[in-house]
């Protein structure tokens, strides 16, 4: 039997992530709230994806606020 992982955002891909964070902020709040340039400068989902992907400093904080939005932070 498998144990449930400790893991709060396990099964929650990077793009749910961003959607919901977006359509609940907005892109200036979450420029407001992580000041990255890919949510203040022509900002998109394919293009913040493409950033985060590569950068995992700026993940972590997108992880770090869709925990705390959810609670589980």
């Amino acid at each position: 039997m498998t144990a449930t992982p400790k893991n709060p955002l396990h099964g929650i891909t990077l793009e749910a992530m961003l959607v919901e964070l977006q359509a609940r902020y907005g892109w200036e709040g979450l420029a407001q709230r992580i000041d990255i340039r890919c949510f203040k400068s022509e900002p998109s989902i394919k293009s913040s994806l493409t950033f985060l992907r590569r950068t995992p400093w700026a993940r972590e904080k997108v992880e770090a606020l869709f925990a705390r939005s959810r609670g589980r932070g």
